[in-house]
């Protein structure tokens, strides 16, 4: 039960934080101002960990790798510390991998979770700011799907199908890493 316990602690602390590294990466290979509450709010949980990291690791066109790199770290600590407390019993070499398996999980959910946020705010409030940032945010991620499903009666079906795509990426993400840990 401590087990389950800590892992609980473990993978929300790191979720949030592993999480804000990539929403980084992703808000600045968008172009989206931080100058705003969000923006600020993702400054004061990465700031720690990406600066130092920038001094080592240059970005790359738009692409800023640190947020990648400390987001991957901090699930790389997450999953060590697991590993530790389970006793060691699995193979030390595949950690790195269990550990991008689970930054690859933790897109997902996060995505999945921007496009429902994208779908709500679409039928509740599409003028407010939170509809136009989840808005670019989603779009390169939509876009793909938009070219290829046609609005329905002028519905955007879109999301579905992004988000049913996810689910399916998921599962097999979580498949492969229950077969690496055991």
């Amino acid at each position: 039960m401590v087990f389950q316990m800590v892992s609980l602690v473990l993978d929300v602390v790191a979720g949030l934080i592993a999480g804000t590294c990539l929403l980084r990466f992703l808000m600045q290979w968008q172009r989206i101002t931080f100058q705003q509450p969000l923006g600020q709010f993702v400054f004061a949980v990465t700031d720690w960990l990406l600066l130092p990291l920038r001094r080592v690791i240059p970005p790359w066109s738009a692409w800023d790798l640190s947020s990648l790199v400390g987001a991957f770290l901090i699930k790389l600590v997450q999953y060590t510390l697991l590993w530790l407390l389970a006793g060691g019993q699995s193979a030390l070499g595949l950690l790195p991998l269990v550990s991008l398996l689970g930054m690859a999980q933790l897109v997902v959910s996060a995505l999945s979770a921007l496009v429902l946020v994208l779908a709500v705010l679409s039928w509740v409030n599409p003028g407010s700011p939170m509809y136009s940032l989840a808005e670019r945010l989603c779009e390169p991620f939509l876009r793909p799907f938009q070219r290829l499903i046609p609005l329905i009666g002028g519905v955007d079906l879109s999301p579905i199908a992004l988000l049913l795509v996810l689910q399916l990426v998921g599962m097999v993400l979580a498949q492969l890493q229950m077969s690496w840990l055991n």
